[in-house]
């Protein structure tokens, strides 16, 4: 005797539904298995994509972070609709995501010996508070601080408000070195693209004074990008990068600190030239930009000759955007 479904074929309601469940929930579970797929993909081979047309590969890059959040929400879609196939698949970039990113949300080590801290901020030149601003990256208590996009008549008020706590600095064009330390040497940089014709003045090296050694010390800012119909236009950054990339590669001194307002992520081939001389902090998100709604951190401390056990972001100031803070462990022996 055969079992009939009204309406439909015999002997075909079971095993369908069966199907359904054990398969992933029909079409929609299908459409999630294969979001998850992709997600993984990107995550893990993102260095892949080609960064043409229009830079596809740095503009993912930029973002990457965010593609964890997304596979959680792709997840719990899937938990609530019972897709297991799907769930099983999105798994996978939730597991890449946690073995790329999740170390920096771990807690920060304690304070070790030799450790400088290091404030890195771009205050904006249209900052409408550059008093109260100076005041909260003082009251930071950094050991170092790095500014851009100092202008006049701002500068003269980040001199006045920062001469109690730190007596030495230097000044080169729109970018600044505040220490607590003796600074030495103190010169500008050309990192300055082919095609401006302009001043341009973003980048400063000097030696700091440090009780546990010589340090050098560079604040710069990198070119802008802008995002628009063509994709990420980031060449004059990437031009950029990879000049101070050939500075870094000469430098002599076996203690490097690099603070600056780098417009890029971490991940962002663009700023290889620098990750792949420079170690990142290990721990912290740090997302600085923009100030009202962080989405990626492109103010930057990275360091040689030593590490970095976290970085963090601090409260805003009149910028577009956060301050951020460093610790930086130097070797012993550079």
């Amino acid at each position: 005797m055969s079992m009939t479904r009204r309406g439909g074929e015999p002997g075909t309601s079971r095993p369908r539904a069966f199907l359904r469940a054990a398969g992933g929930g029909g079409r929609r579970g299908r459409l999630l298995a294969g979001l998850g797929a992709v997600t993984a993909g990107l995550l893990a081979l993102h260095r892949f994509v080609p960064n043409t047309p229009g830079r596809l590969g740095s503009l993912l890059e930029t973002f990457l972070l965010w593609l964890g959040p997304a596979a959680a929400l792709l997840l719990l879609c899937a938990a609530l609709r019972r897709a297991r196939t799907a769930l099983v698949v999105l798994l996978v970039p939730v597991a890449v995501w946690a073995v790329s990113f999740g170390p920096l949300l771990l807690p920060a080590p304690p304070p070790g010996p030799r450790e400088l801290t290091v404030a890195q901020h771009n205050v904006a030149d249209d900052n409408a508070d550059p008093a109260g601003t100076a005041r909260a990256l003082a009251g930071s208590g950094a050991d170092l601080i790095a500014l851009q996009e100092l202008v006049d008549p701002a500068l003269a008020v980040y001199r006045r408000e920062l001469a109690s706590r730190y007596p030495h600095h230097s000044v080169r064009g729109t970018v600044g070195l505040w220490s607590r330390h003796p600074l030495t040497g103190a010169r500008a940089l050309d990192i300055k693209p082919a095609d401006v014709t302009e001043p341009w003045r973003r980048a400063l090296r000097a030696e700091v004074r440090t009780p546990y050694g010589e340090v050098a010390a560079y604040v710069v800012h990198l070119p802008s990008v802008r995002l628009g119909p063509g994709g990420l236009a980031s060449a004059r950054r990437d031009e950029s990068a990879a000049r101070l990339g050939r500075i870094l590669a000469a430098e002599r001194s076996g203690r490097v600190i690099l603070a600056g307002d780098l417009n890029g992520t971490l991940d962002d081939r663009g700023l290889a030239p620098l990750t792949s001389r420079l170690a990142a902090p290990g721990r912290g998100l740090a997302l600085s930009y923009p100030a009202a709604l962080p989405a990626a951190r492109i103010d930057q401390v990275l360091a040689r000759g030593g590490r970095l056990p976290s970085i963090r972001a601090l409260p805003g100031t009149g910028s577009d955007h956060l301050p951020v803070l460093a610790r930086v462990a130097l070797d012993e022996t550079p």
